[in-house]
């Protein structure tokens, strides 16, 4: 029963960081504490989406640039967020930029630290496992802006075809729902694309479900 309940009050944690030694430091660093435990660890944005649909974590330790292509650690945020809704992610980075941070809140991160706060790490990681409430209040709201931003330029009517998408109805279904006929309905189907940057409905749909994020 002991070692269940104590179990109950570890906070399991996945590492995605592409330094091998980082990741051997901050596990050392992590199990110095008797709540936290490394469950997982990861190179790759691919290897960290596999691993995320096969174990169970609480919080993700995800590195911003992830290799030289950029802030690749964003976009595996916000697929393990699509697949573990439930867990919070802290984006650690090197550099502390403001577009990247706030895209990394976009993503739906919880928290973005600098690498060289690392003794910070067990406080961030209990504090948003415990108490999460008010970050995702945030997030719900910044969400909700990023969503209006990406669909302020659609008519009323080629939003109301859009949602339909959205919640997964076809042309066919639309058309009868809206009482639309055929020309009329490809045609805001074409607007609305072209405004939101888009080649079809289900990339359009997706767009938006990514806050925008490419």
């Amino acid at each position: 029963m002991k070692a269940d309940t104590k179990m109950e009050h570890t906070i399991r944690i996945l590492i995605v960081e592409d330094d091998p030694d980082w990741i051997r430091s901050i596990t050392t660093l992590l199990h110095q504490q008797p709540d936290l435990l490394v469950v997982g660890a990861a190179t790759d944005a691919e290897e960290a989406v596999r691993l995320a649909s096969s174990i169970e974590y609480d919080v993700v330790l995800m590195d911003v640039h992830l290799s030289d292509a950029g802030a690749n650690g964003i976009h595996a945020a916000l697929e393990l967020r699509s697949i573990r809704p439930q867990s919070r992610a802290i984006m650690l980075t090197s550099q502390n930029d403001e577009r990247t941070m706030t895209e990394a809140f976009t993503a739906g991160a919880s928290y973005f630290l600098e690498k060289t706060r690392f003794r910070e790490l067990a406080s961030t990681i209990r504090s948003i496992h415990h108490h999460p409430e008010a970050m995702d209040a945030l997030l719900k709201e910044l969400s909700r802006l990023k969503r209006e931003e990406q669909l302020q330029g659609l008519t009323a009517a080629e939003r109301e075809v859009f949602e339909l998408m959205e919640q997964g109805h076809t042309h066919a279904q639309i058309e009868r729902r809206l009482f639309k006929a055929e020309s009329t309905l490809k045609n805001q189907i074409n607007k609305m694309l072209k405004k939101l940057g888009v080649r079809s409905g289900k990339e359009a749909v997706e767009k938006v479900r990514r806050n925008g994020l490419h």
